[in-house]
């Protein structure tokens, strides 16, 4: 078995990883760590988030820190969270070795302090590229003694936009430099970055490219759009003892699933983009130390979270690109035990699990939504557990039992328990006694075929209730968005629509009387405005906007406008 010990690190950097209680390197640090002490070249190491990459090039990087007082490293990360991170574990690794400065610098902060941090002298800058930049156009560090620059998180970087910074700091580091670069993932843009500015690097992947960690089970549910909140309370509730991040493509979707998560009882909080450094910190806190089971967060915000032993991971919503669902789904599993991803998801996005099937190269396993009478026999029975396992206190209750077997001498042991059943679960039983089944039915393509038969002839014959939803032309709302928006929430495709009329701030749009109800009860978000939908007054003007008449096929011209064209 390999040990640390083995690199030949020095003795203050192995007195400080006994005491972290680091024991066997990772795959990763058993690749890169020999490496980097013994070579000044390129490094290519593509490894899942959590295996352990800030060791990897952290420990060569302090090892070879000499004792001037000048940037000789510079760290790069997509997040301050994870730059704060990075720093946090660098000064770790540093207990015992003296006069090893480090300064962390990232935006959402005053400049001026960390700028007064690097005129004082430091060896080793942790940074993000936005802010590192800033600095640099106003001439406050010095680069030309770097002799590493680390590029953690690449193709998060990139995709948060900041490959013109990476540019820009890149250029004003010195040519004899080498460049350690880290990634989960190796999509173009990061193989564009390592073409230009990497030279013959030594590469080292840990399992396959582009792939999910082995020690991560991924699943999905397939509910209505309306039902997603309601599944998600579900999935909660089967899994008493979930720690886990649940992610959502908006900050105001973020808010508002972690304020009906709070109303509902459950121990949750909100992380994004509308707080504070201070606030951020006061939520991660209750989080590292689990005084808060469920973290409901944005993927900008959460990356560069770096929190052991997660439980699950849920995709509210999936994410657009297949690259941000791998570093979603790679927050849990790590350190050798096992992790969960779920998806939950309409009928029309089964597709895009399978497209990230083929990307990742793991099956999902399709699973039902949990009912009532599962949900109470599983927190019953985890109850009984805690109860089984908890320690007693012979010398502190004493004092106590007397009254309380005096209260009780009228039950009998078997009553007793009857009583602490019901007080525990009565709530729970009574909220679940007429629950509704969220799943989406399983459907053959001959069904598909014969319920697409079927609504065709109801579209013709169906008479219509027209909606007023409140956005319109200056929210470049088009047809195929409110088409879009409706099959979102109902969780059907090609549900019967009628009339479609925009205007500039709002519009209006006809579906069968049977489908008004449940749009109209429903709270959507469309580019982080909330989108409402009632029944339209009878007094509101038909003629209000450009009106695009039923079956109207977005960006092809029927037949009887051609005809008018060629007269």
């Amino acid at each position: 078995m390999t040990t640390f010990s083995e690199f030949g690190l020095s003795s203050e950097l192995l007195q400080a990883i006994e005491q972290i209680g680091f024991q066997t390197p990772t795959q990763i640090q058993q690749k890169a760590i020999p490496f980097l002490l013994e070579n000044h070249r390129d490094f290519i190491g593509l490894a899942q988030t959590g295996t352990g990459k800030t060791a990897a090039f952290g420990l060569p990087i302090i090892q070879k820190i000499h004792r001037e007082k000048i940037p000789q490293a510079l760290i790069l990360s997509p997040t301050r969270e994870l730059c704060l991170q990075i720093a946090k574990d660098l000064e770790l690794f540093c207990k015992y070795k003296k006069n090893v400065a480090i300064v962390t610098v990232y935006g959402g902060a005053k400049i001026d302090p960390q700028i007064n941090k690097i005129k004082k002298g430091v060896q080793i800058v942790v940074a993000t590229p936005g802010r590192m930049n800033d600095i640099i156009r106003r001439k406050k560090v010095d680069l030309t003694n770097i002799k590493t620059v680390v590029l953690d998180e690449a193709d998060e970087m990139l995709n948060m936009g900041f490959k013109e910074e990476l540019d820009a700091i890149l250029q004003h580091t010195p040519t004899t430099k080498n460049i350690l670069l880290f990634s989960a993932t190796m999509p173009k843009q990061v193989i564009q970055i390592a073409e230009t500015y990497i030279h013959d690097p030594y590469e080292v992947t840990v399992g396959k490219k582009n792939t999910g960690a082995e020690t991560v089970d991924h699943a999905y549910y397939v509910v209505r759009g309306q039902d997603r909140y309601e599944a998600l309370k579900r999935i909660a509730d089967i899994h008493p003892d979930i720690y886990g991040i649940i992610f959502c493509r908006t900050r105001a979707e973020t808010k508002l699933i972690a304020e009906k998560l709070i109303k509902d009882g459950y121990n949750a909080d909100a992380l994004h983009g509308d707080l504070s450094q201070e606030q951020r910190e006061f939520v991660m806190g209750k989080f590292r130390k689990k005084n808060l089971q469920m973290l409901v967060a944005t993927d900008v915000v959460a990356r560069g979270l770096d929190v052991e032993n997660l439980t699950h991971i849920i995709s509210y919503n999936l994410p657009d690109d297949l690259e941000t669902y791998t570093h979603r789904s790679g927050r849990t599993g790590r350190a050798g035990k096992k992790g969960v991803s779920i998806a939950i998801v309409s009928r029309r996005e089964i597709e895009k699990i399978k497209r990230i099937e083929r990307s990742i190269h793991k099956q999902f396993e399709r699973r039902q939504v949990p009912n009532g009478h599962e949900i109470c026999e599983r927190q019953f029975f985890h109850l009984i557990e805690r109860v089984k396992n908890v320690e007693v206190n012979e010398e502190q209750i004493a004092p106590f039992m007397n009254k309380v077997y005096e209260k009780l001498e009228a039950f009998t042991p078997e009553e007793v328990i009857k009583h602490f059943v019901a007080l525990e679960f009565n709530m729970l039983l009574d909220y679940y006694k007429n629950e509704r089944d969220l799943n989406v039915p399983y459907r053959s393509k001959d069904q598909n075929k014969n319920k697409q038969r079927s609504k065709n002839k109801e579209k013709h014959s169906t008479k219509f209730q027209r909606l007023f939803i409140n956005v319109g032309r200056k929210n470049n709302v088009r047809p195929q968005d409110i088409i879009s928006l409706v099959n979102d929430i109902s969780g059907k495709r090609r549900i019967p629509i009628g009339e479609i009329d925009i205007s500039k701030s709002f519009s209006f749009f006809e579906v069968p009387p049977h489908e008004a109800h449940e749009l109209t009860s429903t709270t959507v978000y469309l580019d982080d405005k909330e989108v409402q939908i009632r029944k339209a007054d009878s007094k509101e003007s038909k003629d209000s906007g450009h009106r695009f008449k039923p079956n109207h096929t977005v960006g092809k011209k029927s037949k009887k406008q051609k005809r008018k064209r060629k007269k």
